[in-house]
């Protein structure tokens, strides 16, 4: 069995220590007077803007990364990379755009926005539907994943780790949002350091068994065995197309999946909310500059796990008991080959990417729960610190839902592509309902309310569409569901102008957004640092298309 060593528990203590004791630190230096929902929520005021920077990653990166998205290195390469490179992209777009809308109308949460927007019945499904698969599918994915790479590199029992991260997530996420967001600035230090340094163990293996010296040689060699592993394009026919296909990865529902993900996700535009526009775009550029080298530290492991396997270095790791290969043991494989210390520093940072992701993600729904379900229609009239202490419940009981699904995704063998393919089955039409809504003043709430109830039905008729064309004697492909989230967003499009241009309503509609384009002007500093990025993602894809 695998085991830490004395040395191993000592560096994650020393983690626990800091990261608890600066979290708690931070609670009582930034507390004044009671606790409001602001204060709980959004941390108003007192993110700076690297704190934001840093807490939209750690609460983006977790064991579905360092996991499922390592697994999905192993089985189909750096294609995964561009979930992280478009992200980039995408931040600069949320920066220009879409905050400025938020900050201006004083939004504490999305469905908030769509109540001012569209009307309440429009931000209640909504509201509903992201609790459902922020505690469904992400919290209990994200707990899992972890749980089951702290039981392959330490030998502790799967229960004992969802108990513990759990544990240890809700004494951060109890703090509210200024304990959360600067605890993450530690979290993301020491993820992406313990990351590194997994990256380098790897390529160092990999030079070894070649025999060549040196990880810069190591990941020469890397390409040269698994070349068919370093490519971003993948043409109809490829075993991987259904997951990554063709042209999606740089246009289409690669864009919708990542514009929904950091301009419309309670979970990630939360930790911009609180502060001022210059902050929250300096902190979200920051962030967009650190996506960048996300898959150096989860994607090349997991095609370094993929070329040492070929070689027979991890058969039995790699495989189970009927001898299945399992692509999601990659990163836990690697671990384990760490020597005493730093191993208990990978340990300390796949621990740092669950909890901060955890913290974040409870933290999201206990906004929405309390301000969007509970004040909204249980107690209208309740204070601030009765609204605090249901978010505080709110937290505990995700969790303990939570707990209990994750044994159940254990059949699972890629859970980055079951998080993306499911949480999808909602995006388009959310992202469509919140595009028309900012940029096109005609839009109603009788669109947004028909795209809400048909967004889902149109997803899932979509999934089984080969199904149902065989029940007509026809035979057709299954559709890659990053085509299908386009096809998706496109129909909710169409049935928006529609429906908004056959109803009266639209004509002078009270609810508009009002744009001033002044809102969309930004620094010199903030178009340099755009270009950087355009630039560099230009590279990448030139390079590895």
């Amino acid at each position: 069995m695998n085991h830490l060593a004395a040395a191993d528990y000592a560096v994650f203590l020393v983690y626990f220590i800091i990261v608890v004791g600066y979290g708690y630190w931070i609670y009582r230096s930034k507390r004044s007077g009671a606790t409001n929902t602001n204060d709980f929520f959004l941390a108003e005021g007192s993110l700076t803007w690297w704190a934001i920077g840093a807490s939209l990653i750690a609460s983006n990166i977790s064991a579905e990364h360092f996991i499922g998205m390592a697994g999905s290195g192993f089985a189909m390469g750096l294609g995964i990379s561009s979930y992280e490179w478009i992200a980039a992209a995408t931040l600069v777009i949320v920066a220009a755009f879409f905050i400025p809308i938020y900050l201006k109308n004083r939004i504490s949460t999305m469905p908030q926005f769509l109540a001012q927007r569209y009307s309440d019945t429009v931000s209640t499904i909504l509201a509903v539907f992201w609790l459902v698969v922020y505690v469904l599918v992400n919290l209990s994915s994200i707990l899992y994943l972890g749980a089951i790479a702290i039981e392959s590199l330490a030998g502790i029992s799967f229960t004992t780790c969802t108990i513990g991260l759990a544990i240890f997530s809700v004494f951060i996420t109890l703090g509210g949002m200024k304990v959360i967001g600067y605890t993450d600035v530690i979290q993301v230090i020491v993820l992406i350091f313990g990351g590194l340094v997994v990256t380098y163990l790897a390529l160092q293996l990999v030079a070894d068994k070649s025999g060549v010296d040196g990880v810069w040689n190591g990941l020469v060699t890397l390409r040269d065995r698994a070349d068919d592993h370093f490519h971003l394009f993948f043409a109809e026919g490829h075993p991987h197309y259904y997951e990554l296909p063709g042209m999606s990865l740089v246009l289409g529902g690669m864009w919708i999946n990542n514009l929904y993900y950091w301009g419309c996700n309670q979970y990630i535009v939360q930790r911009a909310l609180g502060a001022d526009l210059k902050t929250a775009r300096s902190g979200i550029l920051f962030a967009a500059f650190l996506k960048l080298m996300i898959p150096l530290i989860v994607v090349i492991p997991g095609v370094a796990a993929y070329v040492l396997y070929q070689e027979g270095t991890f058969h039995d790791a790699m495989t189970n008991a009927e001898g299945v290969v399992k692509p999601d043991q990659a990163y836990p494989v690697l671990m384990n080959l760490l020597p005493t210390g730093m191993k208990g520093l990978a340990f300390a940072a796949l621990t740092a990417a669950v909890v901060a992701s955890l913290a974040g993600k409870c933290n999201s729904i206990s906004t929405i729960f309390t301000l969007d379900i509970y004040k909204k229609f249980f107690d209208k009239e309740a204070s601030d610190q009765k609204l605090v202490n249901v978010g505080r419940w709110a937290v505990v009981g995700s969790f303990v839902i939570a707990i209990a699904i994750a044994p159940m995704l254990r059949s699972l063998d890629q859970v980055y592509q079951y998080i993306q393919e499911y949480t999808n089955f909602l995006t388009p039409g959310v992202f469509a309902i919140f595009a028309l809504g900012f940029f096109w003043k005609r839009t109603t709430n009788r669109a947004a309310l028909t795209v809400a109830i048909l967004t889902i039905p149109l997803s899932v008729l979509l999934k089984f569409w080969p199904q149902v064309m065989d029940l007509f004697g026809q035979q057709v492909d299954e559709i890659p569901f990053l085509h299908r989230t386009t096809w998706v967003f496109c129909i909710d499009v169409l049935i928006m102008v529609v429906v908004s241009l056959t109803d009266p309503a639209s004509v002078h509609n009270p609810k508009a957004v009002t744009i001033d384009r002044r809102m969309f002007h930004v620094t010199p500093s903030f178009v340099v640092g755009s270009v950087a990025i355009a630039g560099i993602l230009f590279c990448l894809y030139y390079v590895f298309w």
